[in-house]
């Protein structure tokens, strides 16, 4: 079974409130023929796209292959969160790689959240960024460790933007009695994610990028000139960029055994009107600290827009009921609001939670693994890619250095083990520890 078909329509976007409020714009044809490229792009999320603007930039011929539609994985359905950092916090990037490289991967945060603002103002899209990002504490050791990562980000970082909040501060904003307290970042945000897509798409085939959708990639010949495989058509090409993340399949078994997939949900409520109070004060989006991580934020018609939950496989579970539950942990006065819409999709995780980025063959690269921080990071990795194609290859070598450890079990055991680790994780969520 394939990730691509097992949960959705060929070709369409899942029934999610994101592809209801959509920009409309004409689908790209599918690849019938033979055709030639300097670079072949597998995959139209935010690291193909990102790739293929800044390629088109520099005058590289590009084509993108994307099996359904643009933005049709994670980049469309995820919760927006354009997040300061790394999936990893400062502390542990440089007890892993040093300070220097935590220095760098700092800077290459604060780069990609100002790429994605750029983006958005220079390409005229149809979405807001908008600022603010909490993170919600459960527990007081939990509070004192963002109290303190906030300080050190700024003595060490420069970057004075988190405020921690005790649980007075936090309630202020955020009114349930789930948490004890957390922080505000104000130099992040949260935006429409599958607008965010479609706009670089526009903006890349504005730049010449010749799209492709419904152009399934079943096949890669490694070469001198590769040859990327449609079942209706082949691209022969210089360079190939794996752009693939949760959806990659079988394309290539080094990256397969370091990036698993994984599902997530999200729920929608009905617009709540002046009970939106009940959930935020201030226009912004929330992440606690579990294990399995709640998100949320409202959307610009008043709905709560929630996720929560993840599964092992292929089959997505009952969405409405396992998104619900951590729903109403948090806000248990919500429990007469109607879900109008629920949607899933696959992210990829890395053991260490960090990107994987790799030189699969002298003219293929993979860029994968955002571990749930990937709207701002994905869209940089594309610039990073783009330049390593164009022969600039230093910033791909920083992050090509972390250390990138194969999931027990390689491509084909990953899951079931995951699965016992986060039986595991869950266990001690629901305790508590």
């Amino acid at each position: 079974m394939n990730l691509l078909f097992a949960n959705d329509r060929r070709g369409e976007y899942p029934k999610s409130w994101y592809a209801e409020t959509a920009a409309p714009f004409e689908r790209f044809a599918p690849l019938k023929s033979a055709t030639r490229a300097d670079v072949c792009i597998v995959g139209g999320g935010y690291t193909g796209l990102s790739a293929a603007l800044h390629l088109a930039e520099r005058g590289f011929d590009v084509a993108l292959l994307e099996a359904h539609r643009v933005g049709f994985g994670a980049s469309g359905r995820n919760g927006g969160q354009v997040g300061s950092g790394q999936r990893l916090e400062q502390d542990a990037l440089e007890r892993m790689a040093g300070r220097d490289a935590a220095r760098a991967l700092w800077d290459l945060s604060e780069e990609a959240k100002a790429l994605v603002r750029d983006l958005i103002a220079a390409h005229g899209m149809s979405l807001t960024f908008h600022p603010g990002i909490i993170h919600a504490c459960r527990t007081q050791a939990e509070v004192d460790h963002a109290r303190a990562h906030a300080e050190m980000l700024a003595r060490d970082y420069s970057y004075d933007a988190v405020e921690p909040l005790d649980r007075d501060g936090l309630r202020e904003i955020l009114p349930s009695e789930a948490y004890v307290g957390g922080d505000i970042d104000r130099g992040a945000g949260h935006v429409h994610p599958l607008n965010f897509a479609i706009g670089l798409a526009k903006a890349a085939a504005a730049a010449g990028v010749r799209i492709h959708e419904g152009a399934h990639v079943h096949h890669i010949e490694k070469g001198s000139k590769a040859v990327v495989q449609t079942g209706e058509g082949r691209v022969e090409c210089d360079h190939v960029i794996l752009a693939c993340n949760g959806y990659l399949g079988g394309l290539d078994g080094q990256v397969a055994s370091r990036v698993m997939p994984i599902n997530n949900f999200i729920v929608a409520t009905e617009p709540l009107g002046a009970r939106a109070a009940e959930v935020l004060r201030e226009n912004v989006a929330v992440a606690d600290t579990r294990f399995v991580v709640n998100y949320w934020r409202l959307s610009e018609d008043g709905r709560l827009l929630f996720g929560g939950g993840e599964s092992y496989g292929y089959r997505f579970p009952d969405i409405v009921k396992t998104v619900r539950k951590p729903m109403l942990q948090v806000y248990p006065g919500l429990r007469d609001v109607r879900i109008t819409h629920a949607w899933g999709g696959t992210l990829a995780i890395t053991v260490n939670r960090m990107p994987y980025f790799a030189r699969v063959a002298p003219n293929v690269l993979s860029a994968s693994g955002y571990s749930g921080h990937g709207v701002a990071m994905a869209t940089m990795a594309g610039k990073i890619l783009a330049e390593a194609v164009a022969g600039q290859a230093e910033r791909f070598d920083l992050m090509a250095r972390l250390p990138a450890r194969r999931f027990p079990g390689g491509a084909g055991l990953r899951w079931p083990l995951l699965v016992l680790a986060m039986s595991w994780y869950s266990m001690r969520d629901r305790l508590g520890i």
